[in-house]
């Protein structure tokens, strides 16, 4: 099994924590996952508040391929109506070159109202902003040169520079929550990018369905899955899960908070239907508290034999996933986070890694 580790840089949830303490604690995480074994180096990218700020995880990347020469890094993702898709991109293929091909580039369409305002652009558009973006970008990373004609961006046909230099074949990765962004993806052939914030018997059906789409369109098996959670990884359950309840549940305010779950908008924004279906389940479900008790059902928490035991009936019920595993969110310590690390990298990482070769060695008897 691939696992990354994921990167919020986020302060909701702490007391006076600045901005630089923020970026100092998640690069010290980072390096810790460098050396420790994990795959790869994940970031989003957000803007303006404490829920998360990464303003250009490209940019950040780029840092993190000189800094540890011997792990990936990948973006999930870089929202892409934000953005020219030319400079998009260039920038992809620079840090590409820089990394000898170590580049995940995974992309998304945006959830925040108040990021798209921000930028003086209407998230009525993001759907069709992305789905007419995406494709002249994957082209553009797999051939080197980017054209278009659409509603939305008149691109003349020009060649990049620097060209690129290894295949993205496999390295495509787009955020597919809603059925519409699952279908995004299938068309692009990309891997589905899903966070851990219901249980996953109720993702089965749409995530059957991207991968019926992507055979669909493409005749071929889709590539794995990526679920991206947030992990308390300690020494006994009775400790961890109330370590759990308190720094996820701090989480799943901060992401109730910054997208407005239980506001009623997402009814009247084009595209987003499925985001009201899940602000109307949670106030069903007790609102914030019954949102907090299925993240907590989905995500992994506990021992290390007790994240195994979970991931494993993950497994069976959802077949082969790469994953990216996040320590820092909701006002979780430092000396936490760090331990997380460290024990699921000692006693989970290992395990997780000989999945996929065990399967090969069956295979090849």
């Amino acid at each position: 099994m691939d696992v990354g580790m994921m990167m919020v840089f986020a302060s909701y949830g702490w007391e006076d924590c600045p901005d630089n303490r923020v970026w100092e604690e998640e690069l010290k995480l980072a390096a810790l996952a460098a050396d420790l074994g994990f795959d790869c180096l994940w970031s989003a990218e957000h803007h303006f508040n404490d829920y998360s700020f990464v303003p250009d995880n490209l940019h950040l990347m780029t840092h993190l391929a000189a800094k540890h020469p011997h792990i990936d890094v990948g973006t999930a993702a870089v929202i892409i109506p934000w953005h020219d898709p030319l400079r998009v991109a260039e920038n992809a293929l620079v840090l590409d070159l820089l990394s000898s091909g170590r580049l995940r580039f995974g992309m998304g369409r945006g959830l925040a109202r108040r990021e798209f305002e921000a930028f003086r652009m209407s998230m009525d558009e993001s759907r069709e902003r992305f789905d007419e973006a995406a494709p002249m970008i994957i082209n553009a990373l797999r051939t080197g040169f980017i054209e278009g004609n659409g509603k939305f961006y008149k691109q003349p046909r020009i060649e990049l520079r620097p060209r690129p230099q290894h295949s993205f074949d496999g390295r495509i990765y787009a955020v597919a929550s809603s059925e519409d962004s699952v279908n995004s993806a299938a068309k692009l052939g990309a891997h589905m990018v899903m966070f851990a914030d219901r249980p996953w018997e109720m993702r089965l059906p749409v995530i059957e369905r991207g991968r019926q789409l992507h055979r669909q369109y493409h005749g071929t098996e889709p590539p794995t899955l990526m679920m991206t959670e947030f992990v308390i990884c300690g020494e006994d359950n009775a400790s961890a899960e109330a370590e759990a309840t308190r720094y996820q549940g701090k989480f799943v305010e901060s992401n109730f908070h910054h997208y407005e779950f239980l506001g009623s908008h997402f009814a009247q924004v084009k595209g987003y239907d499925s985001y009201q279906q899940k602000a109307d389940l949670a106030r069903k479900a007790g609102g914030l508290e019954g949102a907090i008790k299925g993240f907590m059902q989905a995500a992994s928490w506990g021992t290390p034999d007790k994240i195994l035991r979970g991931l494993e009936k993950r497994r069976e019920l959802l077949g082969d996933f790469e994953l990216n595993v996040s320590f820092r969110f909701g006002g979780t310590p430092f000396a936490v986070s760090e331990r997380s690390l460290k024990l699921f990298a000692k006693e989970v990482l290992p395990v997780l890694k000989s999945w996929g070769k065990e399967k090969k060695a069956r295979a090849a008897e």
